[in-house]
């Protein structure tokens, strides 16, 4: 038994160094860029695999007709980086191969689609996934997910930390022996004031009364403790806001509950409760294929949708008729995140349009539908007539 305890605590001993290393580093990183002051903007696009570099295309094709006076001028540059595939990364064995990694750092803000991470009985090894790898590599600590239902009084946006949680060295637990396994749950003082800070400053800017804090700090009293403890201090800078918290397991259901959902407006959330009530959030927009998603940093963003690479629709040869819908709010976000609130509000009320409103060409996933161009020239359509 000593024996299993030295080789266990060796383990840990190198999990806390890292993390240790960590802390020290995001303690030092600078504040956030500011768009305004950068001669000309990088908008990295990444297609990744799957039905990514369909839909990603679509989202392309919608940014440059919106910024065509920004690209012609040279305010706006595209990078294209066509490395992040699924056959690439298991070529060489990584997350993300060296040469996609150098393009995205050379981009302020990535347009990225999805990507494959392999299972069990896949044909490819056993990779670690591209976005947890890119959270990683580029420090995006936030995970914004708006949510609107206009019909439904629902104005939900999300901020998932990132970077800590039990996802944070989730691939570095103990099996201590054939008994036992013990994985590991990190928060960080400034990994949590960081996101606060985000939500809080979000919440003032936008006008919005409600931040609600979401843990089970009564069960896991350490960490979330600590992330619920930091999250009421900062929240002592924004007085005229009203924050509140909730246990995960009611606010799940609470989320369902008609007579409580609409007062929700901004809420923070632990890494692995805000990847399972994002997704909750999701349906009631009409799923997963329908929503956005931001990852924040000081240095550098990424925009995605939040659905798989869908490997099926491509073998079956449906690709062409992906919903490119979520890419589409992604590409929203992307937009206000670089100061054109204008052209992101554009896009976003032809969005509503097309999908809820009007409803003239819609997607199906199959040829009884439109194709994935189709709908995309139908919101670039939109937006025309709006501006008319």
């Amino acid at each position: 038994m000593n024996e299993i305890i030295k080789n266990a605590t060796e383990h840990f001993a190198k999990v806390l160094e890292d993390q240790l290393k960590r802390v020290e580093r995001i303690n030092s990183d600078k504040d956030f860029i500011d768009f305004d002051k950068l001669d000309t903007i990088i908008i990295g696009i990444c297609g990744g695999d799957g039905i990514g570099p369909r839909i990603t295309n679509e989202a392309q094709r919608v940014l440059e007709f919106l910024l065509k006076d920004e690209i012609k001028s040279g305010k706006v540059k595209f990078n294209i980086i066509d490395d992040l595939t699924i056959e690439k990364r298991a070529e060489l064995n990584t997350a993300i191969p060296p040469s996609a990694l150098n393009e995205l750092k050379k981009c302020h803000v990535i347009l990225k689609g999805p990507t494959t991470t392999p299972r069990a009985g896949d044909p490819w090894p056993n990779v670690e996934s591209a976005n947890v790898a890119m959270r990683k590599e580029l420090d995006l600590f936030a995970n914004v997910r708006p949510v609107k239902v206009k019909e439904q009084g629902i104005d939900w946006t999300f901020f998932r930390e990132n970077t800590e949680g039990s996802y944070a060295v989730g691939s570095k637990g103990i099996h201590v022996n054939d008994d036992l396994a013990i994985d590991f749950c990190v928060t960080t003082t400034e990994g949590t004031k960081r996101l606060a800070r985000a939500a809080f400053e979000y919440a003032r800017k936008n006008g919005k009364k409600r931040v609600t804090i979401v843990t089970k700090a009564n069960v896991i009293k350490t960490t979330d403790g600590k992330f619920l403890k930091l999250c009421y201090e900062m929240a002592k800078e924004y007085p005229e806001l009203q924050v509140d918290d909730w246990y995960i397991d009611i606010m799940t259901a609470k989320l369902v509950d008609e007579k409580r959902r609409n007062q929700f407006e901004v809420v923070i959330l632990p890494n692995l409760y805000g990847d399972i009530i994002t997704d909750e959030a999701a349906e009631f927009q009409g799923g997963v294929g329908t929503a956005g998603s931001a990852n924040l940093g000081k240095k550098y963003s990424m925009f995605e949708a939040i659905h798989g690479s869908a490997p099926r629709m491509v073998a079956e040869g449906r690709d062409i008729y992906a919903d490119p819908c979520s890419m589409l709010r992604a590409t929203v976000m992307l937009l206000e995140h670089i100061g054109f609130t204008d052209k992101a509000k554009k896009l976003e009320d032809a969005l509503n349009k097309c999908m809820f409103e009007e409803k003239k060409v819609q997607i199906t996933g199959r040829d009884t539908g439109a194709t994935c161009s189709e709908f995309a020239d139908y919101v670039m359509s939109t937006i025309s007539d709006i501006n008319s």
